[in-house]
């Protein structure tokens, strides 16, 4: 069974940090790096930026250490038995080697989400947390096995559209049109959203509305403001509008779903 020795989400180190261990541990290590890196492992060193990631076999020899400040991270140490490096094989994941991530907001949020389970506790944890450490590495699997299919004309775009789609999520209260997204990357708006679907499977407006949506979620579950002052909150200049999309995307009317907040 898989289980989470320990971990952190969104560790921030505001004066860096150096992580020296010569002789490894006993455990696998997953960092995903959200601040540019060094990293020496087996001797051999790799400048790493943001949003890329490394999984470490048990024993092998590593370091890295922060390239600028603040240095943040995503991590988690699991257990090395043969289970797991049988999966790993399975899914081709490569070991010891930095890697980008395809993906790295989801990939957070899939570390966030072990953590949470993890805190959480309760009779069924430990089967939880097994069934969702190998849908993490089945994810990541997938996400690799998506980036090799794409042409290397969209490959080269990667970088800076995930960047991008961290900027839609993380400032969903700012009302943005595509055009003004693909103006950021010097692209005409078709070309742009032709690579952002290739890229992540969804057209760019599915999460802008999802980035607001998932917002208002939040505001009616952890505020007192009205729905007319959420719906402006989220970038919405017209309250039917945003009651509309809010019920074809969540299934209620944002009065529903804050009623069935406040009396589950």
């Amino acid at each position: 069974m898989l289980r989470i020795i320990q971990g952190g989400y969104n560790f921030t180190h505001p004066d860096g940090v150096t992580i020296d261990r010569p002789y490894g541990i006993e455990h696998y290590v997953f960092v995903l790096f959200k601040s540019k890196t060094n990293v020496i492992i087996n001797n051999e060193s790799y400048i790493v930026d943001k949003n890329s990631y490394i999984l470490i076999r048990p024993s092998t020899s590593y370091l890295y250490r922060d390239l600028e400040k603040p240095f943040i991270n995503d991590w988690f140490h699991c257990n090395g038995d043969e289970e797991m490096a049988d999966l790993l094989s399975d899914l081709e994941i490569p070991v010891d080697t930095p890697m980008r991530a395809v993906d790295p907001l989801h990939l957070s949020k899939y570390i966030f989400d072990l953590h949470h389970i993890n805190f959480q506790g309760g009779p069924l944890c430990e089967q939880i947390i097994d069934a969702d450490l190998k849908s993490f590495f089945l994810k990541l699997s997938n996400m690799q096995q998506q980036r090799a299919a794409l042409p290397e004309i969209t490959n080269r775009y990667l970088s800076e559209f995930s960047e991008l789609r961290n900027q839609i999520y993380l400032t969903p209260q700012i009302k943005q049109s595509v055009g003004s997204l693909a103006a950021q990357l010097n692209l005409s708006k078709s070309y742009f959203q032709h690579i952002y679907k290739d890229l992540f499977g969804c057209p760019v407006t599915v999460d802008i509305i999802k980035s607001r949506l998932e917002y208002a979620k939040f505001l009616l579950d952890s505020s007192l403001l009205s729905v007319a002052a959420v719906s402006k909150t989220c970038g919405y200049a017209n309250e039917s509008h945003f009651m509309r999309q809010f019920k074809k995307y969540v299934g209620v009317t944002p009065s529903q779903y804050k009623s069935r907040q406040q009396h589950p």
